[in-house]
């Protein structure tokens, strides 16, 4: 009865967004996501709504005969449109870790992410739309196996181009500081983007970085996003690294906008 009961309660949540999505389908032009490929667009959410975007994870790497893999239950971002050109995004994710054939098993929050997101100049002529966002990690908001000692920094620019009625190419440059280590990584990202209709996409992706002192690491994804509404996004990714690393990554979520307050 409860596996019954979950699901009959999941079903009313996704037909409320559903119906509170279709609210504004018409007011406003669809929804432009920052998941599921890494590369983050330029665009910022209106001022006046709430965009949140979820999902859920699997990833796995092989080191010799050890086998790792990593469950994130949640990879939320709730971005909150505070001006036409600024947007506020706090993040938080929820992950389990742990080595096939052995007992080891981590879980718990990474840092909280705060930042904000800046829409410099939209596309004109040959130059691409512009936007520049951070974002602050926050060690004392992680669980314990995820805790870092101090805060984490990045930045990036993103940039995007239309190249036909069709497709899109965006990519992002920036650099960030990490776990506990004064090193920079840069970092980048290109995704080409795909209109197969008016509401299925397809995109492909490659992105990575490159620490200072340690080897670079390249990896790809690939992917689709089908909108229910203008409001409402479906997407699922699979993809790989190119360099020693992650062997899979299989992601899938939603995305929704809604209006911080009733017209």
């Amino acid at each position: 009865m409860n596996k019954i009961k979950n699901i009959t309660t999941a079903l009313f949540f996704i037909k409320s967004l559903l119906s509170f999505s279709q609210q504004d389908n018409n007011a406003l032009n669809a929804l432009i996501t920052d998941r599921p490929d890494a590369t983050e667009s330029p665009s910022t959410i209106p001022a006046g709504y709430v965009q949140v975007e979820t999902g859920t994870f699997y990833e796995s790497f092989k080191d010799d005969a050890i086998k790792n893999e990593s469950y994130t239950l949640n990879t939320t971002l709730v971005r909150l449109g505070l001006l036409d050109n600024l947007e506020l995004r706090v993040g938080w994710d929820f992950v389990e870790s742990k080595i096939k054939g052995l007992d080891h098993v981590m879980s718990g929050f990474n840092p909280l992410l705060l930042g904000a997101k800046i829409a410099i100049s939209e596309e004109k002529g040959g130059m691409p739309e512009i936007g520049f966002l951070s974002h602050l990690y926050l060690p004392f908001t992680a669980g314990n196996d995820y805790k870092p000692e101090t805060t984490g920094v990045d930045f990036r620019f993103a940039f995007a181009h239309t190249l036909n009625e069709k497709s899109s190419l965006s990519y992002n440059l920036g650099a960030q500081w990490g776990d506990d280590s004064p090193e920079a990584a840069y970092i980048y990202s290109l995704s080409y983007g795909y209109s197969i209709t008016d509401k299925l996409g397809a995109y492909a992706e490659l992105y990575g970085d490159l620490p200072e002192n340690n080897k670079a690491n390249h990896l790809w994804n690939t992917g689709f996003t089908y909108l229910l509404s203008n409001n409402f996004q479906l997407d699922a990714t699979v993809g790989s690294s190119i360099t020693k690393g992650q062997d899979i990554l299989l992601s899938g979520g939603i995305s929704f906008r809604l209006p911080t307050k009733k017209n």
